[in-house]
């Protein structure tokens, strides 16, 4: 398959999402298949390469050439259209951590929030539990401020509901119960009850 004709404007785009620390994973890699293929590699170099099939290498290439950098984006999968886009269930989500119902209770539960928005109990409900909100267990909610955050999440929760064939989703996160902690007196050892965790 021939070169994909990249233009320096193009190749400058390209780069700054291929070496992005903050884009999705899979946007980056996307960005990474076209530079390689707009540098004459073939399909079944870069495949080799990067730890992919032929046919991946060549699903993107084409879509580049046809779409240019929106084709590094997933496609809608076929389905009933969606009722509420995400700026809906983001204002819902946010109305919950941030606000308080207006009819004295201290925190909203699906019920509330649904009257409240008009949209249905069981979809609120839904859209809750999809983000483990529970308001009355919350003390405080910083949301973010990142431009491509609901791309992460979306990329993150795809990883968990529909795992690549052969992959393994691993989480890493902090453990609050094992703490590094320096010893009050240098030359004694350290008590009982604390440990040192080596990752």
């Amino acid at each position: 398959m021939p070169p994909l004709g990249l233009s320096d404007g193009e190749v400058q785009q390209l780069q700054a999402i291929a070496s992005s620390r903050s884009l999705p994973h899979s946007i980056v890699q996307r960005a990474q298949i076209v530079l390689a293929c707009g540098a004459g590699e073939t399909n079944t170099s870069i495949a080799k390469r990067m730890g992919l099939t032929g046919m991946t290498v060549g699903k993107w290439r084409k879509r580049y050439r046809e779409l240019g950098l929106e084709g590094l984006h997933d496609e809608l999968r076929p389905g009933r259209p969606r009722t509420y886009e995400d700026d809906t269930v983001a204002e819902v989500i946010n109305r919950a951590l941030q606000t308080k119902p207006t009819d004295g209770s201290t925190q909203w539960s699906a019920r509330s929030l649904a009257a409240a928005t008009g949209i249905s109990k069981t979809t609120v409900h839904r859209w809750l539990q999809t983000f483990s909100v529970q308001p009355h267990r919350q003390k405080s909610f910083k949301l973010s401020t990142d431009p491509f955050f609901v791309e992460k999440v979306r990329d993150i929760v795809g990883l968990y509901l529909n795992p690549p064939d052969k992959a393994m989703v691993l989480c890493v996160d902090e453990k609050t119960q094992i703490q590094a902690l320096d010893r009050t007196q240098p030359l004694l050892p350290m008590g009982l009850g604390y440990g040192v965790c080596c990752a």
